[in-house]
């Protein structure tokens, strides 16, 4: 009997850490996920739906994290996806 493991992408492993309450800097997401470009990464996620926010922790330190999209974005998104056809 051999067990498979299964591989998670980047992409999933990212998202499973900031979907635990997780608030991670570019820095910290570049060496722990292998990510050469986080904020493009960011950028990719956003545009496929998962409520991704920045929080500047000081002047230099920018963390994202995962919250709730406001009735407000989404609407805006269905207002969007509307005017597309």
């Amino acid at each position: 009997f051999r067990r498979v493991l299964f591989r998670s992408t980047k992409s999933e492993k990212l998202i499973n850490a900031l979907s635990t309450g997780e608030e991670l800097s570019a820095n910290q997401i570049a060496a722990r996920f292998g990510i050469r470009n986080p904020s493009a990464m960011i950028s990719d996620l956003r545009f496929a739906g998962y409520p991704i926010y920045t929080n500047k922790r000081s002047n230099t330190v920018t963390k994202y994290r995962m919250g709730k999209a406001s009735r407000k974005i989404v609407a805006a998104g269905y207002r969007a996806l509307s005017n597309s056809n």
